[in-house]
């Protein structure tokens, strides 16, 4: 990874955040369609163009990881509460505990997610014979965090947690993807340990995008307005013309 992916990492996730500052009250729908676009385009990119190379390099064992990534991110959200899924839910009882919960539930996966990053350009060059296209996973990455950062800070605001905590929450956050990369820069993985490694990612992604997309805009209608339809064929569409790159 170049030192503009690392700054890109932290910077978009601290700008997501910074927004919650000022729009927190104002920005509900616009927040569920921005979800619902980055939740399009994460499950597009997740089905073509990482699982076929996991599947080669990783085969029949690949599906395993992919349920440990699935359902590691079901344990992750028992302590985040959704807030990767944009949701802001505070209540004043549970204001003590609820900072730590959310933010080891959102710092492990951030960190996990990083982990694949350092290696993916060679494994992407590997399975579809050319370079260009190892941005898809880092954007993947941004798209699905920024919306999280953004309901995080409007979360602990709404907490009535001071300034100084909320900062620190979020700068931690932003850290934890680049610190999982340069963690993995580290270490001398094997293209079959990438791909399980991608496995993992994939898992959790698919967990995230659907569990997105399946949250309709009337809980009593459970219906899909054409807005978020709209958002959604824009991000699905975003995903198959980068797979033709």
């Amino acid at each position: 990874m170049s030192l503009i992916e690392y700054l890109l990492l932290f910077v978009v996730v601290v700008g997501g955040g910074t927004l919650a500052f000022r729009f927190s009250d104002r920005a509900q729908y616009a927040l569920k369609l921005a979800l619902s676009f980055s939740g399009a385009y994460i499950l597009g990119m997740t089905i073509m163009h990482l699982m076929p190379g996991v599947f080669e390099q990783g085969g029949h064992a690949a599906s395993f990881w992919i349920l440990a990534g699935f359902f590691t991110q079901l344990i992750l959200e028992q302590l985040s509460r959704g807030v990767e899924h944009g949701h802001i839910h505070a209540h004043k009882h549970e204001r003590r505990n609820f900072a730590v919960q959310v933010m080891i539930g959102l710092s492990l996966h951030a960190f996990l997610e990083g982990l694949p990053l350092t290696h993916f350009e060679d494994f992407h060059a590997a399975h579809h014979h050319h370079e260009e296209g190892e941005f898809q996973l880092l954007l993947g990455i941004l798209l699905h965090k920024l919306p999280a950062a953004f309901a995080l800070v409007a979360l602990l605001l709404r907490s009535r947690f001071s300034l100084p905590v909320v900062w620190s929450c979020l700068i931690i956050f932003a850290s934890m993807s680049p610190l999982g990369a340069l963690t993995a820069s580290y270490i001398p993985f094997s293209g079959p340990q990438i791909a399980k490694l991608l496995a993992f990612v994939i898992g959790s992604f698919l967990h995230i995008s659907t569990t997105i997309l399946f949250e309709a805009d009337d809980t009593h209608q459970h219906r899909v307005s054409w807005r978020k339809l709209l958002v959604i064929l824009l991000g699905m569409g975003l995903a198959l013309a980068a797979d033709t790159i």
